[in-house]
């Protein structure tokens, strides 16, 4: 027989699928609940549908049901390798731009902004704290929203041109009110893009799968601090007063017309969910829907009426896992707007402008190492606890010494 590198559903018709079928000395299957765009029997697709009865079990499709367990992990191999190829790299570019017209004001107050609009006191720590108002105000909202139209192809793009539009608007900004009203708005809309990605991702992997590339996307944050300091340093050593402008509204123009032109490629490049995707052959589609539902009881997307609002919110509220892990974010959050003030820390070092901007970028390339070290380790053991609490652990040691320590070793001065 040929072996699945040579012919298969996923190298051309008939193939692996037909082979096994012939040899199969049972009766033809029934056609497959998981074909083309029709909607199946939620009885047949999920344990969490209300309306499934006990007596029910579901049963992979045929041409999944047909394979042997070798064959099964060498196309689902193939198939995760195709997905990673096609989500992975436009979601973490899209992440790193999110992240960079968020915190691009930090780089921008070291190029003048708050020289030039003047701000006292505690107004630039208010202008970075208010985007924080809008981002909680959407955050839920929204996704609750992506889940009733069931398009991120259409949806995650579309915030994400007018957040690039709102954040090349801040270069307008002349006094305190116009820098406070932009941020809370690009507060509101960006809010949109992270937990979105995260239910796009959950209906594309399985669990096993999905912490490694939920590190991967949260990898685009942290590059974003790298190219940030590295964007702003250029900006400020070649652009400052070019065309009457300073420095730090140079910085916000380019940022935001990138945004807007990475958003436009994104239309061309996001899949939607595996039920309704056109890039997938129909081998390809009824693999990636069973797995999330050998997985989890259910498969992915499939249509606002079997997944209300309220079923929703109910699952989260009364799931204990939610709770906890929200405490973590809002402390892990809440200790991670330091990187707001990390280019001013820098100066104070001693160092100039665009030295400290440059100095910003080691400690964000290690972050994104570790990331990926860890997370990988996590999917491949399964252990999740101490993956989680122990890097915790290292960043309240680290911000202990921070705050105490004027020595040369974990403080170095500028010579």
């Amino acid at each position: 027989m040929a072996t699945p590198h040579q012919t298969g559903p996923f190298y051309g018709p008939g193939g692996l699928w037909k082979k096994k079928k012939n040899r199969n000395e049972d009766p033809a299957p029934e056609q497959s609940p998981y074909t083309g765009d029709e909607k199946p029997d939620l009885e047949q697709v999920s344990d969490a549908s209300p309306t499934r009865s006990p007596s029910r079990k579901r049963e992979a499709p045929p041409l999944v049901r047909d394979l042997s367990p070798e064959e099964r992990a060498h196309l689902e191999k193939i198939l995760v390798a195709k997905i990673d190829l096609r989500l992975l790299p436009m979601l973490i570019l899209m992440y790193l731009m999110n992240y960079l017209d968020r915190n691009n004001i930090a780089a921008a107050r070291l190029a003048g902004l708050e020289d030039e609009l003047g701000l006292t006191g505690t107004q630039y720590l208010t202008a970075v704290s208010i985007l924080f108002v809008g981002y909680i105000m959407m955050q839920v909202p929204s996704n609750l929203f992506l889940n009733k139209i069931g398009k991120p192809a259409l949806y995650l793009p579309t915030v994400m041109i007018v957040w690039g539009v709102i954040s090349a608007a801040t270069a307008a900004a002349e006094t305190f009110g116009g820098l406070i009203a932009i941020r809370f708005f690009l507060g509101f809309v960006e809010a949109a893009y992270f937990p979105g990605c995260l239910f796009f991702l959950s209906s594309w992997y399985t669990r096993k799968e999905l912490g490694f590339r939920t590190a991967v996307l949260y990898s685009g944050s942290l590059m974003s601090g790298a190219f940030s300091g590295l964007i702003t340093a250029g900006i400020t050593g070649g652009m400052d007063g070019k065309r009457g402008l300073r420095a730090w509204r140079w910085l916000f123009i380019i940022e935001g017309v990138i945004t807007i032109v990475i958003a436009f490629l994104a239309y061309l490049v996001l899949p939607n969910f595996p039920r309704t995707t056109g890039w997938l052959t129909e081998n390809e589609r009824q693999l990636a829907i069973w797995r999330l539902d050998e997985d989890i009881g259910e498969d992915d997307w499939v249509g606002s009426q079997s997944q209300t609002f309220w079923h929703g919110m109910k699952l989260a509220f009364t799931d204990i896992k939610m709770w906890v892990l929200m405490v973590l974010v809002f402390c892990f959050v809440a200790s991670g707007t330091v990187t707001n003030l990390f280019p001013t820390v820098v100066a104070t070092l001693g160092y100039g402008n665009i030295q400290s901007l440059l100095l910003t970028v080691p400690p964000y390339v290690l972050g994104v190492i570790t990331t990926f070290a860890n997370s990988w380790h996590a999917d491949k053991t399964g252990e999740r606890y101490f993956h989680i609490t122990l890097p915790l652990y290292f960043a309240v040691a680290a911000f202990i010494i921070a705050a105490v320590t004027t020595k040369t070793a974990p403080r170095p001065p500028a010579k």
